[in-house]
């Protein structure tokens, strides 16, 4: 079973709400981020965990916020489950190993869905993505006027600063190569700082979804989009990591270009067979479970 640490070492079955958070969750009703849940990857982030952890509240003080560790070795997960002790909205899902940014993402995603959320953001811990941008990044959901929020580096107002040229032109060619392969209109495909309304997240199926970090980025906007969903940019500012080094290579970047081509071979190899052409797009509808992971929380324990 999935399980989640949660507050003073409790354990929270996704489904199920956390009884001693109700009475917050009245109290912020009217808050920035209410009903919305936060994924927050986590692998070697011991320095940034704590300090993003409460901007990210203090930005959006009516969130949940699910921090997912990879078994990180410096200790994250040990800090993010003190974090929980000492606040009800922030819940921790402990995984056994590094396996890849799409994996703990859609771990997360699995548990906010479970649990709940009418709202999920994606955003890394690692100062990139500004949680002031919260509120901005937010609103277009929750007001109804789209289904994914993307917070855009590469639309009018946005920007990025810190980065040398190599890295730059890698994003921002990353972006138009899948843009024009995939007929998308959004100019930042390959940006991880989104929002999503639950039931557009709900209905995209998991099962088979690339797990490196800008192919999964690209992807998980290419299915909702050919999904029907109506995809929104607000500008954001992204800033280079404060502490730590990038988890980027050359690896991740090969591979995002290689399953850009290969999506759009099989949607147009399914269009010539007369199907939809999106793997798994007959699951629509259908609220994917969490992926598998062995958790490492048991009850009573602080997530050894």
């Amino acid at each position: 079973m999935t399980t989640v640490q949660h507050g003073e070492g409790s354990i929270v079955e996704p489904g199920s709400e956390p009884d001693e958070s109700v009475d917050r969750v009245e109290a912020w009703d009217s808050a920035v981020g209410t009903g919305a849940w936060i994924v927050l990857p986590t692998y070697n982030e011991a320095e940034n965990i704590g300090p993003i952890a409460a901007a990210i509240l203090a930005a959006a003080p009516g969130a949940t916020l699910l921090i997912v560790d990879d078994g990180s070795p410096d200790g994250t997960g040990t800090i993010a489950d003190g974090l929980a002790g000492a606040d009800a909205r922030i819940l921790v899902r402990h995984r056994p190993a590094k396996q890849g940014l799409g994996r703990a993402y859609l771990d997360g995603f699995g548990i906010a869905l479970g649990a709940g959320a009418q709202f999920v953001v994606q955003m890394d811990a690692d100062w990139s993505h500004d949680p002031a941008a919260l509120e901005g990044l937010l609103r277009p959901v929750t007001d109804g006027t789209a289904d994914l929020v993307i917070g855009s580096r590469y639309t009018r107002g946005g920007g990025v600063v810190d980065w040398g040229i190599g890295r730059r032109l890698i994003s921002r060619g990353g972006s138009i190569f899948a843009r024009i392969v995939l007929g998308l209109p959004a100019h930042d495909l390959t940006g991880g700082f989104k929002a999503w309304r639950a039931a557009t997240l709900a209905a995209i199926p998991f099962t088979g979804v690339h797990a490196g970090g800008y192919v999964f980025q690209i992807e998980m906007t290419f299915r909702a989009s050919r999904l029907g969903a109506r995809v929104a940019e607000v500008p954001i500012t992204f800033r280079d990591r404060r502490v730590g080094q990038s988890k980027m290579s050359r690896r991740i970047v090969f591979e995002a270009l290689v399953v850009v081509v290969q999506l759009r071979a099989e949607e147009i190899l399914g269009q010539l067979r007369g199907s939809r052409g999106v793997p798994g797009a007959d699951a629509v509808g259908s609220v994917p479970d969490p992926v598998e992971a062995t958790p490492t929380t048991e009850p009573g324990s602080a997530g050894r």
